[in-house]
């Protein structure tokens, strides 16, 4: 019983991380990478659409991403997206078949704000590992509640979604470590 309920946990926590990773990887550095405009949404007939599902995106040069809509008419719907999004701060131009999007340097004031971005995301995964921590013990109380655990195996299994909960928290610290010093790199 505390193993399936360490296991739920350790799921929950984990797709917290995922999502987590994903969020940051949305947040731009000096570097042009696809990842960067995972979190655009464009208007398709009425529905928001993730971007890389209406074009192809690539990235030809450590500054440059260029964006080939699979139908031409949605140029400017992608341009207003990508223009919409307060975290890239990017100008895109397009040719009338493909956009481009040059990467500036970042300034240091940027840079900054852009850290704040990340630690922001980073304490939001943080909260959802924590809610994770929270379900399991929850979940123990309630097995030893209706005499499915002793005691002495709740106690265990307590310090076990304990441990789970900060080896996660620690991974989180790391990555946001890694993410804050790729960003102040100039």
């Amino acid at each position: 019983m505390i193993d399936e309920i360490l296991s739920e946990t350790e799921q929950h926590m984990t797709a917290a991380l995922a999502s987590m990773q994903r969020a940051l990887g949305g947040v731009r550095t000096g570097r042009a990478t696809t990842s960067m405009l995972d979190g655009i949404r464009v208007s398709y007939y009425g529905t928001p659409t993730p971007l890389n599902q209406l074009s192809t995106v690539s990235v030809p040069e450590a500054r440059l991403v260029v964006i080939k809509p699979y139908e031409a008419n949605l140029i400017g719907d992608i341009e207003k997206a990508i223009r919409a999004d307060p975290t890239l701060g990017l100008n895109p131009s397009n040719d009338g078949e493909i956009i481009r999007l040059p990467i500036p340097e970042l300034t240091e004031e940027r840079r900054i704000e852009l850290t704040k971005v990340a630690r922001s995301r980073a304490e939001d995964g943080r909260v959802a590992v924590r809610h994770g921590r929270r379900e399991g013990l929850d979940l123990i109380d309630e097995a030893q509640k209706e005499g499915e655990v002793s005691e002495d195996d709740s106690r265990t299994g307590h310090d076990r979604i304990q441990a789970l909960t900060n080896d996660f928290v620690k991974r989180i610290d790391e990555m946001i470590i890694s993410k804050e010093a790729e960003i102040m790199e100039v």
